[in-house]
């Protein structure tokens, strides 16, 4: 007798307003069309855009088994997954939230660290216009800045003091 296939539930991002008026499927979804997952790497000196990060399906990540504790991972090399959002205002978009998970990988036994929810709580953080990376080494607070920076600078201009100031914009 055969076993009938399970259903996959898939993940949809909602583009656009879900809540135009229809009040059917979708409605209340966030909607992750201004996000990018932005990763830096200090040691290799790097800052990259790799929108694989959205499903934990990134260059970084792929071929990695991640469990929970950094000391299991002793000699993982340091990454950070920066989810930066933009928004608009009058005069222009601007970078409105950004936050910073830890991560570390180890390709040589194919391990990784990162802590899943901290992830998903600093994914909906940067969506809510939050502003978190005091927890960055300052290498890779001033890999991120030329990142954005030279990514837009009218972007950079634009974007809060709070913002240009935890990144050591002016040291």
């Amino acid at each position: 007798m055969d076993q009938p296939k399970k259903k996959s539930i898939g993940f949809n991002i909602i583009k656009n307003d879900s809540t135009d008026g229809h009040g059917g499927y979708g409605v209340g979804a966030l909607s992750l069309e201004n996000i990018s997952p932005v990763f830096v790497c200090p040691e290799d000196e790097e800052a990259f855009v790799d929108i694989g990060a959205m499903h934990a399906r990134s260059v970084v990540e792929k071929g990695i088994k991640f469990l929970p504790n950094k000391e299991e991972v002793p000699n993982g090399k340091l990454y950070w997954l920066v989810w930066v959002t933009i928004d608009r205002k009058e005069q222009g978009s601007y970078y409105a939230g950004v936050t910073a998970c830890e991560m570390s990988v180890d390709r040589a036994i194919r391990r990784g660290y990162k802590s899943l929810p901290e992830h998903v709580n600093k994914m909906d953080k940067s969506l809510k216009r939050h502003i978190m990376v005091d927890h960055m080494d300052e290498k890779s607070k001033i890999l991120l800045r030329e990142f954005l920076t030279s990514h837009n600078e009218e972007i950079w201009k634009l974007s809060s003091d709070e913002l240009k100031l935890a990144l050591l914009e002016g040291k």
